[in-house]
């Protein structure tokens, strides 16, 4: 459960407006997907400069990005970078071409700390028989440049490749693809990156989910399942991953959640406060872990920004901490 007032806040006010939030010492990291379909978004070293400003560990980009890698040169923050669903077949069936991107967009860049290759992002259908083979030969050139003990490489799915999540514990996976990359990832220690959005869970399934389940503000146990008892929806969630990966045989394999996020309009529930409650109580959950796996979690938070060209229903383009120009859409405090 995420404890809403587990620390004192303490906040300090810095230059240009800044507020930093301090807290004990922590183990987690919190990151957010910096997302850059928008017309009217900051420059690339202004956007990497926020990230600082704020105390953000991580960021998320969804393809390489030459100006974003030379604007994170020394810095601390810790990238995940994806490889395109597109671009996934040509490297599936081409380790030089695997070879080219790792040395084009990763060795290219000195001084990025790039942490994790997610090869894919969601991929479905047919083309989801090509994420193990284009993951294999990237993982090979990661290897072959000494780079192993730093990067990881996995793929970022999303919660539908699993079925009965209810309770947590009965969970499996129902996508066929899944069971080979779970052995690939248990046999290089690599976590699988997972989208977990209980935004969308709620607002599919009003009559069974109570908001404040959703939004970590519940005061008692919800959901039983077994020995675990759960308070809020995304530990639940979460551990119907890990429920799924023990069946799959990937017992060394941890969770990262890659995205995660709650809108602030645009659609039902979908309110700037809701917004800054589950954003919020996220970052201070990420600290103590799920009912099965109580341990520091890491995250991403989606979105950096409110892109106004993203496709889809209005809440798509509404799940930004900051607008544009860079203001908060509303007050938030990291690590």
């Amino acid at each position: 459960m995420a404890r809403e007032n587990a620390f004192p806040l303490i906040v300090i006010p810095l230059l240009f407006g800044v507020i930093v939030s301090l807290f004990p010492s922590v183990a987690s990291i919190t990151g957010v997907c910096y997302g850059m379909i928008g017309d009217n978004l900051p420059s690339k070293s202004d956007v990497v400069h926020q990230y600082q400003s704020y105390g953000i560990l991580a960021m998320r980009i969804y393809k390489p990005d030459g100006d974003t890698f030379n604007a994170l040169k020394g810095t601390d923050i810790d990238v995940m970078v994806g490889v395109p669903n597109e671009e996934l077949a040509l490297y599936a069936n081409d380790a030089s071409a695997a070879a080219s991107w790792v040395q084009n967009n990763i060795l290219a860049y000195d001084g990025v700390s790039f942490k994790y290759i997610a090869v894919g992002n969601e991929v479905s259908g047919d083309d989801a028989n090509n994420i193990l083979p284009a993951m294999s030969k990237i993982w090979d050139a990661i290897c072959s440049a000494g780079r192993q003990d730093r990067i990881m490489v996995s793929t970022a799915v999303r919660f539908d490749v699993l079925n009965n999540t209810y309770p947590p514990s009965n969970s499996v996976f129902s996508a066929p693809f899944m069971g080979p990359i779970v052995q690939f990832l248990n046999n290089m220690g690599n976590p699988l990156l997972a989208n977990i959005y209980p935004y969308f869970a709620y607002v599919g399934n009003q009559g069974d989910i109570p908001l404040d389940y959703a939004l970590f503000t519940a005061t008692g146990t919800v959901v039983s399942d077994g020995q675990f008892q759960y308070q809020n929806l995304f530990s639940a969630m979460v551990d119907s991953v890990y429920s799924a990966l023990e069946k799959a045989g990937g017992n060394n394999v941890p969770v990262v959640v890659s995205e995660t996020g709650w809108p602030s309009y645009g659609g039902v529930g979908a309110t700037v406060q809701n917004a800054q409650t589950y954003n919020q109580n996220l970052i201070r959950f990420l600290n103590y872990g799920t009912p099965r796996v109580p341990a520091y979690m890491e995250g991403y938070i989606f979105a950096m920004f409110n892109e106004n060209q993203k496709p889809g229903d209005e809440v798509e383009r509404n799940f930004g901490l900051f607008n544009p120009n860079q203001s908060p859409v509303y007050p938030i405090y990291f690590n």
